[in-house]
């Protein structure tokens, strides 16, 4: 198996079980990716926006999992732009089947192995 990636992922509070269940994808055995963990409480502190641009930088790709609550979230929508100004690849999952939120600008698609796979491989 080829390298393991590092992979930031994006998500709006809400959606924290969802980031959970894409946790525990990332520990099977098979799994092509590791996971990085920043979970945000506090999306306006400057010191956050500069640790989370860091962590960004030195992932392989970025996850972003979207719904409704996407929409809403200033937290989610900073680390979306940040991927894009650090030029680090991006794809945006839809993190429920019955939500097909758009974020303009994000390339969003099923949430499925393959799917998540395919873009790994591609980094």
């Amino acid at each position: 198996m080829a390298s393991k990636k590092v992979i930031f992922v994006a998500f709006a509070i809400e959606d924290e079980t969802q980031r959970d269940f894409l946790k525990g994808q990332s520990l099977n055995t098979s799994s092509p990716f590791d996971y990085v963990d920043m979970s945000v409480k506090n999306p306006y502190d400057t010191d956050w926006k500069a640790r989370v641009r860091t962590r960004i930088r030195r992932s392989d790709g970025v996850i972003a999992l979207v719904s409704k609550n996407s929409l809403k979230s200033s937290g989610q929508k900073w680390e979306i732009q940040c991927a894009k100004e650090e030029k680090v690849k991006l794809l945006g999952v839809w993190a429920y089947s019955v939500d097909r939120t758009s974020v303009q600008g994000l390339n969003t698609v099923p949430w499925n192995w393959p799917n998540i796979t395919n873009f790994i491989n591609s980094l």
